[in-house]
């Protein structure tokens, strides 16, 4: 059984966790404009209109390109392209 001290510990690591997680909110904390186009990439991504970065990264890896996993949704998309 835990000890008091113990407790105390696991009940401060707790509420240390806590905050950093509220503070975190690192979307909130974006520019407005950065918020915006996020949103507007994420909707086409619901239409179809867009792949997915997964779906890009399953192209890349059939393509045989080289870095893929360390490459963001755009750096794939132009890893991509001409490789299409």
């Amino acid at each position: 059984m835990a000890s008091a001290k113990q407790r105390a510990a696991a009940r401060s690591n707790v509420k240390k966790a806590q905050a950093g997680a509220k503070k975190k909110q690192t979307l909130k904390n974006l520019p407005k404009q950065t918020r915006t186009a996020l949103g507007k990439e994420a909707n086409k991504v619901r239409r179809g209109e867009e792949p997915t970065r997964r779906e890009l990264e399953e192209e890349a890896r059939r393509l045989d390109i080289r870095g893929r996993s360390k490459m963001g949704k755009a750096e794939l998309k132009r890893a991509v392209a001409p490789a299409r």
